[in-house]
């Protein structure tokens, strides 16, 4: 931090596509939050470093870089006493593993010297960072539903100690492409803590409209604080509407259980600011994406888990993982609601949306799918998703979808989803065009779903009829492209800008290796995949 100003470049939003340099970041983010996220993860490197000296790891270190990673993604955390608060807490395990071990503590690393680094080496620095930042997200979603993996935070140790010990591009490329390859086994993780605890998602139709009386919008991406929310509502009266990425619960059997979960408010989390204005409900944010509430709706947002902005209340568990919402509970029956039913619609006018086409669902009529390809019914599949963002430019996701042709299928994860999932593009011998995956998180369901298409012909998955058109923003997009381009996925479009951070070196042996390439015009892109 120099003269109160920030270097921050991870987000797709970033000022001018290069760089946030002034007082505060695009996304709402001050100076003095991406200075403490910065020293929090050089922290993360110093207590890192210490683990591979002392040659052991703990559970609470493990626990402490998952949190610190995850805190440090774009519109998570904008309250620099609680980034401090994980930085202590960092540098007291830091300190308390050298002394058992009888090895000295090594030093925070000063991340300036990783953003004033060789542009290459940068490059290569940022993209492992910024991938193990979503990696982290994935784990920490993981954790709280009990599930674990010794090789995933072992590599967080590694590939957080790189930043600091490594300079060569030999030894910095393979390791870029390893967080893709990590971050493949924590997604299949998460998978497996989310069906375990909630079923195999099925095919479910949302409607957007808002019924009478009082409920409460839950946004993010944590199945269990969903939960948690819909047990406590039992028998309140109030309803529970999902919000952005939290769409797909909906499919998930042990949570459209409870009656009380109605339906989707609003479209993706970039569109908050107006259309939570004068809303009367409360809001609870489960992790990313919050943006800097505006006056009309402060006194309603609550935040939990590693969310948190300066004055809202945040709701913490107690020592056996609850956590009361009651607060939430209250201040929704006291607004009431609507008096009346509103009729929302997606960004194109459309009044349901549909989801819960997981891995598990799509694998499940898979023979019927086979027969419809044989037979020349489906004739190309689409993976149409990633990250939504107020970028202008992101219109081309909408004007893609449209024209893809009837004999075609388009799968689609996470919040890039809304700007067409509400477009009704008809079906295929009953299967319909649009399947949603679910989260970003899913994408891995997407990788299985293309992997079983290509054994069941025989093939690889670049020989099959089958292109990848990605939008990004934050880091879990970096983590789920780097997983595609280890498993060896060419010709990925990506938009609607490249990663500022990228170096035009790097991207070229991205471009020569996988064929990576950006967005152009959604006419022109259509027809080159079909060609």
């Amino acid at each position: 931090m120099v003269d109160n100003k920030m270097f921050c470049f991870q987000c797709e939003q970033t000022a001018a596509c290069t760089a946030c340099t002034g007082a505060a970041g695009v996304c709402g983010k001050p100076f003095d939050v991406a200075f403490a996220q910065d020293e929090l993860t050089g922290a993360l490197v110093g207590l890192s470093r210490t683990e591979l000296a002392a040659g052991k790891r703990s559970n609470r270190a493990d626990q402490l870089i998952v949190d610190g990673l995850f805190t440090c993604i774009t519109n998570v955390n904008f309250d620099k006493a609680a980034v401090d608060a994980i930085t202590a807490q960092v540098r007291d395990e830091k300190n308390r593993l050298a002394a058992e071990a009888g090895v000295e503590p090594v030093e925070d690393l000063p991340l300036g010297g990783v953003w004033s680094d060789n542009e290459d080496i940068r490059s290569l620095k940022s993209l492992i960072l910024f991938g193990i930042r979503g990696m982290a997200a994935y784990a920490y979603h993981a954790r709280v539903l009990g599930k674990t993996d010794d090789a995933v935070d072992a590599f967080f140790v590694k590939a957080l100690a790189a930043l600091a010990t490594e300079s060569s591009v030999d030894v910095l490329l393979p390791l870029t492409l390893e967080v893709g390859e990590v971050n493949l086994k924590c997604m299949a993780l998460l998978d497996s803590a989310n069906t375990g605890a909630y079923g195999t998602p099925v095919p479910t139709e949302v409607p957007l409209t808002i019924e009478p009386g009082p409920f409460i919008v839950v946004s993010g991406h944590d199945l269990l604080d969903l939960q948690m929310i819909l047990e406590q509502t039992e028998g309140t009266g109030v309803n529970v509407y999902t919000h952005g990425e939290m769409l797909p619960a909906h499919g998930y059997p042990e949570l459209k259980k409870y009656p009380q979960l109605k339906g989707n408010f609003g479209t993706a989390w970039q569109n908050q600011q107006k259309e939570f204005k004068d809303i009367p409900a409360p809001v609870v944010f489960t992790t990313n994406c919050l943006m800097p509430p505006r006056p009309s709706y402060k006194d309603r947002v609550y935040t939990t888990e590693l969310v948190a902005f300066p004055e809202l209340v945040h709701i913490d568990e107690d020592a056996n993982g609850k956590k009361d919402f009651s607060a939430v509970i209250k201040q929704a029956q006291e607004l009431g609601g609507y008096t009346e039913a509103q009729e929302l619609t997606g960004i194109n006018g459309g009044h349901k949306v549909t989801t819960g086409f997981s891995h598990g669902a799509v694998l499940g009529i898979a023979d019927k799918i086979i027969d419809a390809v044989k037979q020349g019914a489906i004739k190309h599949f689409f993976v149409v998703g990633g990250c939504d963002g107020a970028r202008p430019g992101r219109n081309y996701y909408t004007e893609f979808v449209e024209q893809t042709p009837a004999d075609s299928v388009v799968l689609t994860v996470a919040c890039g989803k809304f700007r067409f999932n509400d477009l009704d593009l008809g079906t295929i011998g009953g299967i319909p065009r649009i399947l949603d995956v679910g989260q970003c998180n899913d994408a891995y369901g997407a990788v299985q779903i293309a992997t079983a298409l290509a054994e069941a012909f025989n093939c690889g998955v670049n020989d099959l009829p089958l292109s990848f058109v990605l939008s990004w923003y934050e880091q879990k997009a970096v983590c789920v492209l780097l997983t595609l381009l280890h498993l060896g996925i060419k010709n990925i479009k990506l938009g609607p800008t490249l990663p500022a951070f990228v170096s035009p070196n790097v991207l070229n042996i991205l471009v020569e290796n996988y064929g990576i390439g950006p967005i152009g015009d959604a006419s022109e892109d259509l027809a080159q995949m079909l060609a």
